[in-house]
């Protein structure tokens, strides 16, 4: 299939742009609902999200660019260049959890409370956005024999991104139906953030263009110290809760 979905006024719009557009659309609607449910002001969540998301953005180029500046430091140029593709989601995740947490301070809003409204559409968002990374041939694993693999360049390989994205939508279904039986603010945060990176680390070992750190897989580092944080926050904020 070709990366560019069509063609206006002579620019190619990429696949790979409409589908990250379309699960950040989604991500905010269902945060919008969540803010019905929890009491939080509709007017919070668009104007965290026109913060958030360039944040989130930002964060995920230089997180990739950082970890690949053996190419980058030739090709200064290219930093800029979003539509190619090369946006890590940690570094959205870190760059976008930064400005929900400022946001929150500024506002004096409670940051639990808000993150627990918006995680579950992120969840959701990254389901969706994996399927640009098939269009881009890029998230994909190393050769197999299994039905479901598929063929980049001539070769039979894992499809990485879709392992992914179905856990990623697995995620966001026990997510949905989980935040009904929520015990304490900060609780949804803290499971989205081990449930995801379990995945995550393990998927991400089946991948051959993984962002290294030396011989380390970076998203597999960042995976286990993710799920240390949700473990320690759900423990902390749980022991609070009991008082």
């Amino acid at each position: 299939m070709d990366r560019v979905a069509f063609t206006l006024f002579g620019v190619d719009i990429m696949w790979y742009g409409i589908l990250m557009a379309t699960g950040m659309v989604l991500g905010v609607f269902i945060a919008l609902r969540e803010a019905k449910r929890l009491n939080i002001k509709e007017d919070d969540i668009l104007n965290l999200a026109i913060i958030a998301i360039p944040c989130g953005l930002i964060g995920a180029r230089a997180y990739y660019v950082i970890f690949n500046w053996s190419y980058y430091s030739g090709n200064i140029a290219e930093i800029l260049n979003f539509r190619g593709g090369g946006l890590a989601i940690h570094g959205a995740l870190i760059g976008g959890i930064l400005a929900g947490f400022i946001y929150a301070k500024v506002k004096k809003l409670n940051f639990f409370k808000l993150a627990d409204c918006v995680v579950i559409g992120i969840q959701l968002a990254q389901a969706i956005g994996r399927w640009g990374n098939y269009l881009n041939k890029e998230a994909i694993g190393g050769p197999t024999d299994l039905p479901w693999g598929i063929m980049v360049d001539g070769v039979k390989v894992h499809p990485t991104f879709l392992y992914e994205s179905i856990w990623d939508l697995g995620v966001f279904i026990f997510l949905m139906v989980f935040r009904k039986k929520q015990k304490y603010e900060g609780q949804i945060l803290a499971y989205y953030l081990i449930l995801y990176s379990i995945g995550r680390f393990f998927i991400e070992g089946l991948r051959t263009d993984s962002l290294m750190l030396g011989p380390l897989r970076m998203a597999q580092v960042i995976s286990l110290g993710f799920i240390l944080i949700g473990v320690i926050l759900n423990y902390v904020l749980s022991k609070k809760n009991k008082r």
